[in-house]
């Protein structure tokens, strides 16, 4: 009972902060793009901020390393060949972007010191997380496992020097819950979605002009025109304007080396089909998913597609080489995950039932109508024309 009375005044406290934002406003509204990351990541009242579970059971979704150690051994080994094709330096950094309870972190720097030492001494492992809840899970999580056998740091994108890293940044399920700017057309225009209060003080969205030219700018990058016949009046979408800043920024930090993105989204001719007329954002809260982010408030998590095309372009844009993309069960089975599931025909000293589970586990994630439809893109930094053309593992089966 107690639990749900702070998440109700943590709901209050935030639906506050946000009326006085549209209050103080010349215009009284504000973008969606805002209230999303006010709602998302507000140092107090956020749902990343606040003390609750967000992943696994007890949480509102389940990522992929909750599914087993597997796949942050399959990465491990991605990692690995990354390493060699730079010829194994002495100083190689892993940057995982929102690494939620650490888990995924965990599983890879087990996985390498057991597989690859040479890999693991060579390795500094970095970790950039907005929530101090998170962190302090991800702290836990890492001693416990790792204890002093290696260094990790936690920090700021903004803290890490241009041209510093040599190695590989890497996300899973992170720029799905950037904050999104909605826009819609009307009458062959296109126009933003907008929150304000009605007359009960209750948010409420209306219709205006771009907020920014950064909206048409992007459409352009992508060569998608909403305003053209084919798309039906009313046709509502997604543009995610962070993503490009966050892939600008990762070209000024990397020197050489990779960036791994895993995350669900489309190509920009998929993403914008005009048959997808309501966009691809998606609320999940207690395991349970809807479209309705203003139920709520705080307490559940804001998703939208990525658009695999725009970080391809804008990355190229900003001097990082778009090398491949693929779905995450091609990724895997690459990587060896088909063999980890063939090993289970096999006997072992495991039960029938822990085998069925594994297998359940393994096979959620290349599911085809889940976790395996994922998106996995490749790019790099610095790379030379031999190091270019090695194909990556992981990268077998491009789609």
């Amino acid at each position: 009972m107690n639990n749900l009375i702070m998440e109700y005044k943590n709901n209050l406290n935030l639906c506050d902060f946000i009326a006085q934002k549209i209050i103080e406003n010349p215009q009284n509204r504000i973008t969606f793009a805002d209230y999303m990351n006010w709602v998302l990541y507000h140092p107090e009242h956020g749902y990343y901020s606040i003390n609750k579970p967000k992943l696994g059971a007890e949480g509102d979704f389940v990522t992929s390393p909750y599914l087993g150690s597997d796949f942050g051994e399959m990465l491990a080994e991605q990692f690995f060949q990354m390493w060699e094709i730079l010829d194994c330096p002495n100083s190689f950094t892993l940057v995982e972007m929102g690494a939620g309870q650490g888990i995924l972190a965990s599983d890879i720097l087990l996985y390498i010191q057991k597989k690859y030492p040479d890999f693991f001494n060579s390795l500094n492992y970095i970790i950039i997380e907005k929530s101090n809840f998170l962190k302090a899970q991800q702290q836990h999580q890492l001693q416990k496992t790792l204890a002093a056998s290696i260094s990790i740091q936690w920090c700021d994108l903004e803290d890490i020097p241009n041209n510093k890293i040599s190695g590989c940044f890497f996300s899973n399920e992170l720029v799905d819950a950037f904050p999104v700017h909605q826009v819609i057309v009307q009458n062959q225009q296109l126009q933003e979605i907008y929150i304000t209060l009605d007359s009960e003080i209750k948010f409420k969205e209306i219709i205006g002009q771009l907020s920014t030219l950064k909206i048409t700018e992007y459409f352009k990058l992508i060569n998608i025109d909403l305003c053209s016949n084919i798309y039906p009046e009313g046709y509502r979408t997604e543009v995610n304007l962070v993503a490009l800043e966050w892939i600008k920024t990762l070209a000024s930090k990397l020197n050489q080396g990779f960036i791994l993105t895993l995350d669900y989204g489309y190509t920009s001719q998929r993403y914008y089909l005009p048959s997808r007329r309501e966009g691809t954002l998606q609320c999940y809260y207690q395991h349970q998913y809807h479209s309705d982010p203003y139920l709520n408030i705080g307490r559940q998590d804001i998703t939208a597609h990525i658009n695999f095309t725009a970080l391809q372009i804008y990355g190229q844009y900003w001097g990082v080489d778009p090398l491949n993309l693929t779905q995450q069960a091609l990724f895997l089975m690459a990587l060896g995950l088909g063999d980890r599931i063939a090993a289970l025909s096999q006997p072992s000293e495991y039960s029938i039932s822990e085998v069925l589970k594994r297998r359940e586990c393994l096979h959620s994630l290349i599911d085809p109508m889940g976790l395996g439809n994922f998106g996995v893109l490749l790019q790099s930094k610095g790379l030379s024309p031999s190091q270019q053309q090695i194909p990556l593992k992981g990268f077998s089966f491009p789609i």
